[in-house]
């Protein structure tokens, strides 16, 4: 089963940045759409962003559009997110996943693979 590794998070004050990684060893990295999605305590993981496989196609939610901003760097096999201008509500698990398909309407598709550690975030006030 495909395994993938976060780093990145911390402690930021609101209105701070923050640049997220994720890299997928057993994966062929460039073959597949790769997404951001994150988890606050009480709540469902939800989907914050994704980027098709050769990253000339990016999809945001509502709450981190013009904020955050996904990347890849293919040649090393990382995925990245941007987080600029964070607010308390950022605060959650930041989880990264690869996906089997890509829409600009909706991001990524059905996601596959074990969902990694994650890698936190906290926001304060």
């Amino acid at each position: 089963q495909v395994h993938v590794a976060e780093t990145g998070g911390g402690l930021v004050q609101a209105g701070g940045s923050l640049r997220l990684s994720c890299t997928a060893p057993e994966l062929g990295f460039n073959a597949f759409p790769m997404g951001w999605f994150r988890q606050a305590p009480g709540k469902e993981r939800e989907p914050i962003s994704c980027i098709n496989s050769n990253g000339d196609g990016t999809y945001y939610a509502d709450s981190v559009k013009g904020r955050f901003t996904i990347s890849r760097d293919n040649a090393k096999s990382t995925l990245y997110l941007q987080m600029n201008s964070v607010k308390p509500e950022d605060t959650a698990m930041y989880y990264c996943a690869p996906s089997y398909s890509f829409t600009l309407q909706l991001g990524c598709g059905r996601t596959f693979g074990a969902w990694g550690q994650g890698t936190q975030v906290t926001v304060s006030s």
